[in-house]
């Protein structure tokens, strides 16, 4: 198997000033399944296909196994890739798809068999070897497309957002037959994603990255707990972090009419250009229902809640004072307001003002000028 490494790589597309993927440095050890995670239009499939040598690297170096790979050519490069697009030639049956690419190599025809049918026996596709592409399910194609990579033995799988085309069912159902079958086989393995969800159950390690630049690598626990910007703690997470930029007043986050303490070095970590105010992001399980009287708890007025059964979340809005409500400068799901978990046999009405406390402990503080992590 084999290490792949991206030294200071960089593409700019003709015609653009900025670059779709900027200095970027990544190392994906041997054996890992890291996943590459981002927004539309952030770089992660031009960062893929750089790697398979159908983009060129206009600076800094890619390598797989320690052997320097950015010129060579795409079928040098021992690598096979898996699309959204199943790509499954619909006159061929499930083993001939399965082992074209050997063939084309000149591999024996026994040798071919045998690939074939051990792969199929993974995938378990035994019984669909003889059916034609059309015969299948999007699911099953999927999965003949993940043979025809397998059967190759190669150093590296690219996976360009293979998920994508089937249904949310069987896209949790795929996700983990994918993650496991990488286990099994052990290839270096990077997968392209948008879906953070996807990240978060896959990955032994997950990438961000953002207008081309890798914001933050590491454990999916790592970054789940301890995103190092902003943009990291929006993007992970479903329902996403709640973020929220509040004055400082003597030492003290003022949250509406309330106030909650901050760390003092915390604190005297805030810039000139911070103008005095800080971003308090939390989660909406580290937080819950408080006392009117806590002192650390601010006031938020329900506009909606559901039961799910096992989980509650009720959204609203921070009251600023008796008839003002802040709800342009939050991020989280449902138009943008306040997201909190709570027990699903407490839930309150829709139009109560409740008092929130945040758990401190899981309290994440970011500046607002760099939007980096200041705790």
């Amino acid at each position: 198997m084999a290490e792949v490494v991206f030294e200071h790589v960089t593409r700019v597309y003709p015609g653009n000033d900025k670059p779709s993927v900027d200095d970027l440095n990544l190392n994906i050890k041997d054996g890992e399944f890291l996943v590459l995670v981002g927004p539309s239009g952030c770089g992660k499939s031009t960062t893929l296909r750089m790697l398979a040598g159908l983009e060129e690297v206009n600076k800094g170096r890619i390598l797989i196994g320690g052997k320097d790979v950015t010129t060579m050519q795409p079928k040098d490069r021992d690598i096979a890739m898996v699309f959204q697009n199943y790509a499954l030639y619909p006159h061929m049956t499930v083993a001939d798809n399965m082992g074209f690419a050997l063939k084309i190599a000149g591999t024996p025809k026994d040798e071919i068999r045998k690939r074939v049918e051990k792969a199929a026996e993974i995938l378990d596709l035994t019984e669909f070897l003889d059916r034609k592409p059309k015969a299948l399910s999007g699911g099953q194609r999927q999965r003949v497309a993940m043979g025809r990579a397998i059967v190759r033995e190669p150093k590296v799988f690219l996976m360009d957002e293979p998920l994508s085309n089937l249904d949310a069912k069987l896209r949790v159902q795929t996700r983990t037959q994918i993650a496991a079958l990488q286990r099994q086989l052990g290839v270096t393995t990077l997968y392209v994603t948008h879906d953070q969800t996807e990240a978060l159950t896959m990955g032994d390690r997950i990438a961000v990255i953002k207008l081309g630049i890798l914001q933050q690598v590491g454990a999916p626990t790592e970054l789940y707990d301890t995103p190092a910007n902003v943009f990291v703690a929006g993007f992970i997470g479903s329902p996403s972090m709640n973020l929220n930029t509040h004055p400082v007043v003597n030492g003290k986050a003022k949250i509406g009419s309330d106030t909650i303490d901050l760390p003092t070095d915390v604190v005297s970590k805030l810039a000139p250009e911070d103008n005095g105010r800080i971003v308090i992001g939390f989660r909406p399980e580290d937080a819950g229902l408080a006392t009117a009287d806590d002192p650390n708890a601010f006031s938020l007025k329900v506009v909606n809640v559901e039961d799910l059964g096992s989980d509650g979340y009720i959204y609203g809005n921070i009251i600023i004072d008796d008839s003002v409500l802040e709800a342009s400068a939050t991020m989280s799901d449902q138009n943008k307001l306040t997201t909190i978990r709570v027990n699903p046999r407490a839930l309150p009405k829709v139009g109560e003002v409740v008092k929130i406390k945040i758990d401190p402990v899981k309290m994440h503080l970011f500046s607002p000028a760099s939007e980096l992590r200041l705790n």
